[in-house]
């Protein structure tokens, strides 16, 4: 990949909505699988009264828009200013109590496993039905939209186009294999209750545009070196989050996962 491609990958620019700054892509085919639209916010005169506590709106009762949901509310039940980081906005905004709730685990995963994706680990990658495998660093590339695989050649694949992941895992008891697999991309299966289960491999199958049927690889965290393996682990673990992609579904905070859309929304 070209160094222009990258750039323009990459470029941001600066916009202004009714409900602050966006840092979005200057391109929005670019923009982040994760990305959230701006919701419409419901109209002034269809909301007298706060949608959470039910107080009526008067000239002391001001209301406010939730910048998730964009439903009204009075100050005491939309208080809370939070970082928006799904809609791309450069400072904490207004939300209600259950999407500041929302907002706050999916910070989470941006400061703590799209940290690790970034980062990238070391893999054992085999493509197709070979019998060799090539040592690769996989990584998340900075729009977040494609998986990028580096050694002695260089390999894309697009998030949207993976339509198969099986996880590979070490559970209990020892020496027994797990492997997790959700054809239809929605979520993973819970693991062996009480189970001390650890990502060792992940198995992908994805279309690639302007060939016909379905491609395929394994990555396999390597046997050499501990810290090597344990941050192929922390890197499956990440990806197994992020991997599951759900067509118009947001976050879902009893499951930990994000969803990704299909439809980015260009940030």
């Amino acid at each position: 990949m070209s160094s222009g491609v990258a750039a323009r990958r990459d470029a941001k620019k600066l916009v202004r909505s009714p409900s602050g700054l966006r840092m979005v892509p200057e391109h929005r085919a670019f923009g982040s699988p994760f990305g959230l639209e701006e919701p419409q916010w419901v109209p002034d005169k269809e909301c007298p009264r706060c949608m959470q506590c039910d107080a009526k709106f008067d000239f002391i009762t001001r209301k406010h828009h939730c910048r998730r949901c964009g439903r009204c509310f009075c100050d005491r039940c939309c208080s809370q200013k939070v970082s928006l980081r799904r809609m791309c906005f450069v400072d904490p905004v207004r939300q209600c109590a259950e999407c500041a709730l929302v907002s706050h685990k999916e910070a989470e995963f941006y400061d703590k496993q799209l940290k690790v994706l970034l980062s990238g680990a070391t893999f054992l990658v085999t493509f197709g039905n070979s019998e060799k495998s090539e040592t690769m660093v996989c990584r998340l590339s900075n729009n977040q939209r494609y998986l990028f695989l580096d050694g002695d050649s260089h390999y894309e694949i697009e998030i949207a186009h993976i339509s198969t992941v099986q996880i590979l895992t070490d559970g209990v008891p020892p020496g027994e294999r797990d492997i997790r697999a959700d054809t239809g991309l929605r979520r993973s299966l819970p693991g062996p209750e009480g189970g001390n289960t650890r990502a060792t491999g992940m198995f992908l199958q994805y279309t690639v545009p302007g060939a016909e049927g379905m491609a395929q690889l394994q990555l396999t965290a390597g046997e050499d070196g501990n810290a090597s393996r344990r941050q192929a682990a922390a890197w499956l673990v990440a990806m197994h989050k992020v991997l599951w992609v759900s067509s118009d579904q947001a976050w879902d905070p009893s499951s930990s996962v994000v969803f990704i859309s299909r439809h980015p929304a260009g940030c």
